[in-house]
């Protein structure tokens, strides 16, 4: 559970982002925090994350007990051994008119993070307000469904017959009718949305897109 309770507030947008992948509740207090747990929640790499994971105690140049709380702790799937990051996440604004004061909670963030063998990650909107997430927010809404076993194995049989294609090479190559395709096209997006299908998703994700089949 997250360590501190976020209270109300009406500067940023506060809430709880609805997860699978979450370790307790997975609150932000800010959009750029609610669109980073998006992308940990839609990507295949990560396993589970957790909201302000813990304390971390620190002293400043004049010896006083400081705090401070990053935003994420993020755990990725056991078989790719990758080291578990520690978040803190900033819009860049808001870092060049407080560096100094940040500056001692960073380096006190770095250093737990060494002895611990995790990676301290400063995360700002450059690298969460990218076509990604603008992929991501679109697919969600087909993760969920659950269409018709003829219509995915048509989907992935031809695909894998194909080797790779295009959303709307594929889609036509099943049959030329917009009409059909039209049915047809909810179940290729929750391919995607599930990896069953793959595309490259930091490239905005248009009918011309190459796909291929993970088979």
């Amino acid at each position: 559970m997250p360590v501190r309770k976020i209270p109300k507030n009406y500067r940023n947008v506060t809430g709880v982002h609805a997860s699978d992948k979450s370790i307790g509740d997975a609150q932000f207090e800010s959009t750029l925090e609610r669109d980073f747990l998006t992308l940990l929640e839609f990507h295949p790499d990560v396993e589970r994350f957790e909201v302000q994971p813990k304390v971390i105690h620190w002293k400043d140049a004049s010896g006083k007990p400081r705090k401070h709380t990053p935003d994420v702790l993020v755990l990725f799937k056991p078989e790719l051994k990758l080291t578990l990051w520690l978040c803190e996440i900033k819009y860049r604004s808001d870092i060049f008119e407080n560096w100094p004061a940040y500056k001692p909670k960073f380096k006190a963030g770095i250093r737990h993070a060494k002895t611990v063998g995790w990676r301290y990650c400063l995360i700002t909107e450059v690298e969460v307000r990218t076509p990604y997430l603008a992929n991501c927010r679109f697919l969600n809404g087909f993760k969920f469904q659950k269409p018709q076993e003829h219509d995915i194995n048509l989907l992935l049989e031809r695909l894998t017959h194909l080797g790779q294609s295009t959303p709307a090479g594929l889609l036509s190559s099943i049959d030329p009718d917009k009409y059909a395709q039209a049915l047809l096209m909810p179940t290729l997006w929750h391919l995607i949305a599930t990896h069953q299908i793959d595309v490259d998703l930091y490239q905005n994700l248009m009918m011309h897109s190459v796909i291929w089949s993970k088979s």
